[in-house]
This record gives C-alpha cells, structure tokens and sequence, in this order.
C-alpha cells in the first residue's frame, strides 16, 4: 500500500537495493537527492535511512537507549520486570510490535532471544538501519546479536512459529508516549504511516494462540484492557504499565 504523499530518495551513498525494495513496495518514486518533493520523504543516504517531513527528521539510534541498559537499571524496567520468566536460562520473546525496535533491545539485553516483527515497510526500513548500525557499535553488538527481526505481519508469524515462545510482547500504543515535547514533535512524523493491528481482538488472540508462558501487553498508565481481557497481574509505572496475561496452561 501506497504511503500518503511518499517519496524515497536516494543520496550519495544511500543503498540502491534497499531504495529501491522499498519504493516498489510501498508504490512511491524513487528520486535523486534533488527531486525530493513536501510530503514524506524516506531518505537513503550515508549515514543510514530518515523519515522526513514538516522540517522534521526521525532517524533511529538504539545507542540513546544505553543510559537505560547499565546493570541494575536494566533490571529495574518495568518490560524486563514484566517479561521476566523464573527458571528459563535463556527465555525466547516475540515482539509482534516491533516498531523501532526500542523495547526489543531492553528485552535482548536482560538475556532474551527476541523475534521482532513489523508490517509497515517504511518503519521496518528505518529498524533494519538502526539495527544494522547497532551491531557495529561494541556497545551495542551482544544485545543486538540476540535480535532477530522479520518484516511481515505478525499475526500471520505468530501462527507458524517453529515453537511456542517463553514471551510475547504486544505494544498497541504507537507511537510511544514521550515526556519531552521535542521528542514527541519528531515521531508525529509515524502519524502518516500505518498503525502495527487496529484489531487488538485479533492481536491478543493470535498471542495466545501461539502458546507462550506469557503475554506482555504495554498499556497507558490509566489505559483500558487490551480487548477489554483483565491480566493476571500488572506491573504499572507513572506513564505506562504493562499488563501480564499467563494462560492457564503456563500457571
């Protein structure tokens, strides 16, 4: 499906491939660096792949996430909290929300494997640079390791997974919530794509079809049920909480 107003642009050093995968996926013309037009602009350059649009550029960088992944912060999140499975050395989640990737990195470096899956080919291409990225930054590179990411939609992945997973992670609010103004200005830019599922009866039960110990659903602080279905129990914080659903099977 065709973005609202897209381009993709093509820069000196962008890649050619990637480019042009994602303008015949999307239905978009593939442009030189100087016949970028006002609307949407998914940007290939050098430096990686931005989203572009109203003076405003979204570009992802998973290392602004390395305050939150020191020892003993990293425990502290509410998703690892949340996501934690007793007894599983080495647990598997599926984040069938990826987005851009932010809570797939928590989880992969409190020790998850995490399968990451997003449907919108634009927020997919901006994740697949941020990750390529990632894996090149010590930092960064053992957690990353640990992530694998599909672009597809995962209600369909979460039917034909080889095994049931220890976690899957479901975050219907998108975009994330932000306390600073700036920053919530920037992902007005993901406004114009497609949201992940806009059916959360669907979303909630292919989760629990794909037989997990748990589900994870990331909700506002004061937020409803997903699909009006009560957790087990929450793990709750100032801006959002994260309802835990344990199938009767896993109790």
């Amino acid at each position: 499906m065709q973005q609202r107003d897209t381009v993709v642009v093509l820069s000196p050093g962008g890649s050619a491939r990637e480019a042009e995968y994602l303008a015949g996926k999307i239905g978009a013309p593939l442009v030189g660096e100087k016949d970028g037009g006002p609307g949407l602009t998914v940007r290939f350059a050098a430096d990686g792949v931005s989203l572009q649009a109203d003076g405003m550029t979204l570009r992802v960088d998973l290392a602004d996430a390395l305050p939150r992944l020191v020892p003993g912060k990293l425990q502290r999140e509410l998703l690892v909290k949340a996501a934690r499975v007793k007894g599983i050395p080495a647990p598997v989640a599926v984040d069938a929300t990826a987005g851009l990737g932010g809570d797939s990195l928590l989880l992969a470096a409190a020790g998850f494997t995490v399968r990451m899956f997003e449907q919108d080919p634009v927020i997919a291409a901006l994740l697949r640079d941020a990750l390529r990225r990632a894996a090149a930054d010590p930092r960064l590179a053992d957690a990353v390791s640990r992530m694998r990411f599909t672009e597809g939609d995962s209600l369909d992945a979460l039917a034909n997974l080889p095994a049931p997973p220890d976690v899957v992670y479901l975050d219907p609010m998108f975009p994330e919530r932000r306390k600073s103004a700036a920053v919530k200005k920037r992902f007005q830019l993901l406004h114009h794509l497609e949201r992940p599922c806009a059916n959360q009866e669907a979303m909630l039960r292919a989760a629990l079809l794909a037989c997990p110990r748990k589900v994870v659903v990331k909700r506002p602080a004061k937020g409803p049920f997903l699909a009006d279905v009560k957790p087990s129990y929450s793990v709750g914080g100032k801006a959002v909480r994260y309802d835990v659903i344990v199938p009767p099977r896993a109790q």
